[in-house]
């Protein structure tokens, strides 16, 4: 999956007691009502985040995790993560019309054309 965005914020690579690493990034969609989405940055996955800075475009491949926690009440919870493993910089102007070229431009229509399609069927 990807998010497009604008990224709002980057924060400081945390280590936790155990060796493992994440860093996370925020970045605020550009639709009818932006939303901001956090994105997690696993391991060497946060060393992606060095080259950004807060206003850069970015069109970021994610997963989405979830996994299930049983508290000492015996209640039972759900939590969900969204964790970036590829950021693609698409640069600083404004408007979603750049973050709409980029894809054609870095590959020729033969291997775009069904997705430019979808996204000309999109209502805005």
């Amino acid at each position: 999956m990807e998010l497009q965005g604008t990224v709002k914020k980057i924060t400081e690579v945390q280590t936790f007691a155990s060796g493992f690493q994440k860093r996370e990034m925020v970045i605020t969609t550009e639709e009818q009502y932006p939303q901001p989405i956090n994105i997690e940055f696993l391991q060497e996955k946060g060393d992606l985040l060095n080259a950004l800075k807060e206003g850069d475009k970015v069109k970021v491949s994610i997963n989405i995790r979830g996994r299930e926690w049983t508290s000492p009440q015996g209640e039972v919870k759900y939590f969900n993560s969204i964790t970036g493993w590829k950021i693609e910089n698409v640069g600083s102007a404004g408007g979603f019309e750049p973050t709409q070229a980029a894809p054609a431009a870095t590959k020729p229509a033969e291997g775009k054309g069904v997705f430019e399609e979808d996204e000309d069927d999109l209502p805005f």
